[in-house]
């Protein structure tokens, strides 16, 4: 159920160059043919799978941008871009290096950052363009010596991008990257580690998780700081709410760091392995937690909801919650599986059209 370790990887130089990828832009992209570009239903638009995915394939990161567009990243299907009518799908034969995409991110410019595990591609709204990565020394039995899968993007208020990756940690001011560097003895050394989740707390620091790193780390601008989250287990970093706490998840369940003390979420365990994958916040405040197949859980402070898929969600394997402008819950699933939620109903968005009211 859970997806294959990644190797820990030796520290490289980064140089990058943004080389043109096949295709152009989305309006130079061809009509639609067959299942390819534009996909819309008789009834309501649907993602329709055309790379031959399977089963164990996810739909896995999601945003809205701000022309309103939402994007969804699968691990074997490329992106899809829902304008609220249609759904258009982008694949290695539009441009991406790769069809297995980890992240998105929309950047203060407007540009879209697409993590995939050859690196990341860049779409400027007219052309993709891949990010290439260097050559490395000492590199691995059987590792392409071109390609970093990269895990998460992220943007801090300064407007520094940082990419965490099977490499250790890059950041980029808009004109060059720049490894990471973590102080000798802190645990945490660029190349040593593979990290997979950022995060920027409301005081600027800066937070790192992975499954090959022990615990999670915490960058202050000056020295790191290791903490240990229960025993010597990892977690990712997932969000800090309004009240303040930082929210982690991993495959132990959630936890709360509310500044002293990690707290586990008992109350969604399912045993001792029970994995969270996605933790986001709504504008309500209320919480919502994914991942274990266990479905979607609504925490209002008090108390939990859950929906499965006898409520209508299209799979209970959640791998992505997003929360859109007008507050819609969108859950990305097992099976490249889309559902929306909307207070009262989930329609299904993959394959086939289906909605189920909720009483909850």
């Amino acid at each position: 159920m859970t997806p294959p370790p990644f190797k820990e990887t030796l520290f490289l130089v980064l140089t990058v160059g943004l080389t043109s990828c096949k295709k152009q832009a989305e309006k130079d992209l061809p009509e639609a043919k067959g299942r390819e570009a534009k996909i819309t239903s008789a009834h309501h638009p649907q993602l329709i799978k055309t790379q031959g995915s399977q089963p164990g394939d996810n739909v896995n990161s999601s945003i809205q941008d701000k022309a309103g567009n939402l994007w969804f990243g699968t691990t074997s299907e490329g992106v899809y871009k829902y304008d609220g009518k249609s759904f258009r799908q982008f694949t290695v034969t539009h441009g991406l290096n790769s069809n297995r995409i980890s992240c998105l991110l929309e950047d203060k410019d407007g540009k879209i950052w697409i993590g995939t595990e050859a690196g990341v591609c860049l779409y400027d709204g007219k052309t993709f363009a891949k990010v290439q990565l260097p050559l490395r020394k000492n590199l691995p039995p059987n590792k392409d010596p071109n390609t970093n899968t990269v895990f998460s993007i992220m943007q801090d208020k300064g407007g520094k991008l940082w990419f965490a990756t099977n490499d250790g940690v890059y950041t980029y001011d808009g004109k060059s990257f720049t490894p990471f560097i973590g102080k000798e003895g802190s645990g945490f050394l660029s190349g040593n580690y593979s990290v997979e989740r950022t995060l920027e707390d409301k005081a600027g620091n800066i937070w790192f998780g992975g499954r090959t790193n022990k615990g999670v780390f915490r960058y202050d601008g000056k020295a790191i700081t290791n903490f240990t989250v229960d025993g010597d287990s990892w977690a990712w970093p997932a969000l800090q709410d309004k009240q303040g706490n930082i929210w982690f998840s991993s495959w132990k369940g959630a936890y709360r760091y509310d500044g002293k003390l990690f707290i586990k979420l008992d109350a969604l365990s399912t045993g001792p392995i029970s994995p969270i994958t996605r933790i986001i916040e709504d504008r309500k405040g209320n919480l919502w937690f994914g991942g274990g197949r266990r479905g979607v859980c609504r925490y209002d402070g008090k108390s939990f909801t859950c929906f499965t898929t006898r409520d209508g969600l299209i799979d209970n394997d959640v791998w992505s919650i997003l929360e859109d402008r007008t507050g819609n819950i969108w859950v990305g699933t097992r099976n490249t599986g889309l559902s929306r939620y909307d207070g009262k109903t989930f329609t299904s968005f993959s394959e086939k059209t289906v909605s189920f009211s909720v009483n909850k």
